[in-house]
């Protein structure tokens, strides 16, 4: 053994060999055949791919196995995208795939899209070209095979809701090489007719390859010329074609279809039979409406006669004299009221009147002094008497009558009032409550406490 060599294990060797594959070879597309194929419980996917001269054991794990839009079998061609790498465990060389389709398939849908990003950079699906249907056609057009399934159950659905609908059925191809080329002349034909209220193009399911004539560019832009609305019922309501992109309407399934492009004559008979209870309503009114005026027409020509004009007259004439005299009745109760107040005013005025007055006036004139005299003297003597009351209160004399004396000088009238005043031999009177007492003072005896 080299010294100089290392020594390297089985799994060592395959994981650099690994690494060297997945570097040189980071993405890669395959085409081949399918062969060898298992699908273990795991959901994976492993199978053989491929072609005269030498295959490659392939896996496509789960779940990007469950996202196949086919069911792979023995010996069907496709395209895949895939990197490549080395299963350590037994050293196998193999393609792990992420995207796997349908060959023929595949190359099918990359120009689909490629055709569809340039018709709509022209607005040819744009939403705002597109025209409403009818609502409600008379003729239409179906442009389909004569012998498929889809033209029965379209005339199925129509003779169904709307069995009295004029339905031309266009035959045409609707797949191989010349489908798209009969299937826009057709459409062509049927817009310059002026005859049809709409097209329909219809057609059954199936692959890619069997839609494809409704992918063609030619059939494409005799739909957006279209001088009538176009409905697209191609296939299921999974598939999608150019034609379902660029036509007015498009629906899932030609039955849909039908539906959509006429009512149902049971919708059809209840809104005629709404339609009839209004017309009926409509009609009675206006002839009620037609009657009233017959009759005010009726009135007018009668209140234009002879009769009726000269009725009309003297019943005006009867009007116009009663307000006169209703006038002239109220004027001459006005002037009455009038005369009665100017004599009132005159018999105010009279000279008699106006002394009788001017002597009423004087007797109250007179009496007024009288009155207010008498309540002065009233109100005096009222005063008077309550002076009384409190000097008769305060009097002397009403002592006196209480059992007291008042004692005075009999030469001067002066008071008595002290021992001091009065000596022996002095004269003096008593007043007492019922006259007066002469006194002389035998002797003068003062008292030892003062009073």
């Amino acid at each position: 053994m080299p010294e100089q060599n290392p020594v390297l294990t089985p799994s060592q060797l395959n994981t650099l060999a690994r690494d060297l594959l997945e570097s040189a070879f980071p993405l890669v597309w395959v085409e081949g055949e399918l062969g060898n194929i298992t699908r273990p419980g795991s959901g994976h996917l492993y199978f053989t791919l491929k072609d005269a001269r030498a295959q490659v054991r392939c896996a496509m794990f789960k779940p990007k196995s469950q996202w196949l839009k086919f069911v792979p079998r023995e010996g069907l061609k496709v395209l895949g995208r895939g990197r490549l790498t080395l299963y350590e465990a037994r050293g196998d060389y193999q393609l792990v795939f992420d995207h796997l389709e349908e060959a023929g398939e595949g190359a099918l849908r990359r120009a689909f899209e490629a055709l569809k990003a340039r018709l709509e950079a022209e607005g040819l699906f744009d939403p705002g070209r597109k025209r409403a249907l009818p609502a409600y056609v008379r003729r239409l057009a179906v442009i389909t095979s004569p012998n498929g399934a889809a033209v029965r159950d379209v005339l199925s659905v129509l003779a169904r809701r709307l069995p009295l609908l004029d339905v031309d059925v266009l035959p045409s191809l609707v797949q191989g090489e010349t489908a798209a080329a009969q299937i826009a002349d057709l459409l062509r034909r049927a817009g310059a007719s002026g005859r049809y209220d709409a097209v329909l193009l219809a057609r059954g399911g199936g692959s890619l390859e069997d839609l494809w004539a409704f992918n063609d560019e030619r059939l494409v832009r005799a739909i957006a010329a279209s001088p009538v609305p176009v409905v697209s019922a191609v296939g299921h309501e999974t598939d999608f074609t150019l034609a379902d992109f660029v036509a007015d309407v498009r629906a899932p399934t030609p039955s849909v279809a039908a539906e959509l492009l006429v009512p149902d004559r049971r919708d059809l008979q209840a809104r005629l039979r709404t339609l009839q209870a209004r017309a009926g309503s409509l009609q009675r009114q206006r002839l009620v409406q037609a009657m009233q005026r017959a009759d005010r027409a009726a009135l007018r020509l009668q209140a234009q006669s002879p009769q009726a004009r000269l009725r009309l007259l003297r019943q005006r004439q009867d009007a116009l004299l009663r307000r006169l005299q209703g006038q002239w009745r109220e004027r001459l109760q006005q002037r009455q009221a009038q005369l009665r107040h100017a004599a009132a005013v005159l018999r105010a005025h009279h000279p008699a009147r106006r002394l009788q007055q001017l002597q009423a006036r004087l007797q109250r004139v007179q009496a007024r002094p009288q009155v207010a005299i008498t309540r002065v003297l009233q109100r005096d003597r009222l005063q008077l008497r309550a002076l009384a009351r409190s000097l008769e209160a305060c009097s002397p004399l009403a002592t006196v009558a209480r059992g007291y004396s008042i004692l005075s000088r009999a030469d001067d009238g002066r008071l008595v009032q002290s021992t001091a005043q009065a000596a022996p031999g002095d004269r003096l009177q008593a007043r007492v409550r019922d006259g007066v007492l002469s006194l002389t003072v035998d002797a003068v005896s003062p008292s030892e406490k003062p009073l």
